[in-house]
């Protein structure tokens, strides 16, 4: 028989620590939380994360600026460089791009980049523009229209 092997019988039950019931119960007066402090008042228990009131890891994390995007909008991006091919006055959408074969995949809604040189004038339609990309097809003649982010057209 060891130490570990001794346990108490079954159907026995442990007496209740009685606090807060004099000096001679032996948990009187402060009832074994101490003197003073936060962790010896009532309602004690702090909640958990709680780091004395400075901000807490859980909020102090998604300020950092490696810390990703919930819900990042994930757009179908193209330079401006790849719309030169198209004939002139030209109605430009994603699924007009997908049908040409330049775009291969649709990856959310389409975001157009200032990259390259235009010279026809189109019409695009896309949920976003840089505004480089903007300014080279409004110098071309062309046309901006900007869709909701949402829209798939």
């Amino acid at each position: 028989m060891r130490l570990d092997d001794i346990a108490p019988q079954d159907g026995s039950k442990k007496r209740p620590r009685r606090v807060g019931r004099g000096i001679a119960a032996g948990q009187g007066a402060s009832c074994g939380f101490g003197m003073r402090g936060q962790k010896s008042r009532s309602g004690r228990p702090t909640r958990p994360g709680f780091e004395g009131g400075q901000i807490p890891l859980y909020r102090r994390l998604p300020k950092l600026k490696q810390f990703p995007l919930v819900n990042r909008t994930h757009y179908t991006v193209i330079n401006v460089g790849a719309l030169a091919t198209l004939p002139a006055k030209m109605d430009v959408t994603l699924t007009s791009l997908i049908e040409a074969g330049i775009v291969t995949s649709d990856d959310g809604p389409l975001k157009l980049l200032g990259d390259g040189e235009i010279t026809v004038p189109l019409t695009v339609r896309a949920a976003a523009f840089s505004a480089s990309a903007r300014a080279k097809i409004e110098a071309a003649k062309g046309t901006c229209v900007l869709l909701g982010a949402d829209s798939d057209s």
